[in-house]
């Protein structure tokens, strides 16, 4: 037996009670108060059946839910609005309460609702700046600990999608220790891939078990704690419109390597880790006369073009490397480019060079 369950009981019984009651005062003829009564207390105990969850248990729920995802330094902060909130209250209670009669009994409590309301809000939306400033007042100066100021690494999370975690490269860059904070799958992204999974396309089906594999071993090997959440957001449907909206309301950084969902998080102001991003920043960079070893395997959109990739995967175009094809040649690098897909080399085998 659940609690809500229980208080739905409890609510149709008091409702119930509290329905005959007033039934039996405001009966009036024909109605006898024994029908008014029984009439009242059924409309009471189904009205008390009905929506006593949604004062009760349904509010406490949503409570804990946002105090359980607001970062630890607005919670306190909060709390501490609270109460200079209160304190204002009260200073300014007892001249209020001098008003006629009733708004000396109103007035108060609505302006101390108010002061409450006002103050959390303010404490909340300059969390970083009263621990700064609070900071300098303890400590005689300025200095402020960074891990105190924005949050903590643990208290960092990072909201995982499906395609990063069936690319896989996230598991290698979180074995480094280069991830901060935690690593966070919401439950719709997990069923998602099971989804997948379970598809009965054989390439689908591949990519969800190599994903599910992939999570097995971001949680026994990443050196960032990971973790499954039951998050939701009422009203979206998609799981990527899910996820912008969650990394919206916890204010996540979300990491994925879908063009689309990145574009659409982007104008949705949520910040986007994106690890092709990150794959093209950290790839080397030659300049141009320098010296690399390529082995030629395709042949370029010119004529006598030869094309040959580096280690990480960036494109050289050798000119005249056609008939290098299928053998390693040194080159020297003419220029590089930038295109979207990354950068780009031009070469010249070293041959050519010393003619």
């Amino acid at each position: 037996m659940t609690s809500e369950f229980i208080l739905r009981l409890i609510g149709m019984v008091v409702l119930a009670l509290a329905g005959g009651r007033l039934g039996l005062e405001i009966a009036v003829p024909p109605m006898t108060p024994e029908i008014s009564a029984l009439t009242l207390g059924l409309v009471g105990a189904l009205t008390g059946l009905i929506l006593t969850p949604y004062f009760t248990t349904r509010p406490a729920r949503r409570i804990r839910d946002t105090i359980r995802q607001m970062p630890a330094e607005v919670l306190l902060t909060s709390i501490v609005g609270l109460i200079f909130g209160l304190i204002i209250a009260a200073l300014v209670a007892v001249p209020f309460g001098y008003l006629p009669s009733p708004l000396g009994q109103w007035v108060p409590s609505i302006v101390a609702l108010i002061a409450a309301y006002v103050s959390i809000t303010i404490f909340a939306y300059r969390a970083p700046d009263v621990f700064r400033v609070g900071n300098e007042l303890f400590r005689g100066g300025p200095r402020v600990l960074p891990a105190v100021v924005t949050s903590s690494a643990t208290d960092i999370e990072v909201l995982l999608d499906t395609s990063v975690i069936i690319d896989g490269r996230v598991l290698d860059i979180s074995r480094t220790g280069f991830l901060f904070g935690r690593l966070v799958i919401p439950r719709f992204v997990l069923a998602e891939l099971q989804h997948i999974a379970d598809s009965g396309d054989a390439i689908r089906r591949n990519r969800g078990r190599r994903g599910l594999e992939i999570l097995e071993e971001l949680q026994r090997d990443s050196k960032a704690p990971v973790a499954i959440v039951e998050m939701d957001v009422e009203g979206a449907r998609g799981v990527d419109d899910k996820l912008v909206a969650l990394a919206k309301k916890t204010g996540s950084p979300l990491m994925t390597n879908d063009y689309n969902l990145n574009r659409v998080a982007e104008l949705q102001g949520v910040r986007v880790l994106n690890i092709n991003e990150l794959a093209n920043a950290v790839k080397a960079l030659y300049l141009p006369n320098e010296k690399i070893a390529i082995r030629v395997i395709a042949e370029g959109r010119e004529p006598n073009q030869g094309v040959g990739y580096l280690e990480d995967g960036t494109m050289v175009v050798v000119e005249d490397g056609k008939r290098y094809m299928d053998r390693t040649v040194e080159v020297t690098v003419t220029r590089m480019i930038q295109t979207a897909a990354g950068k780009m080399y031009f070469a010249r085998p070293e041959d050519d060079q010393r003619k």
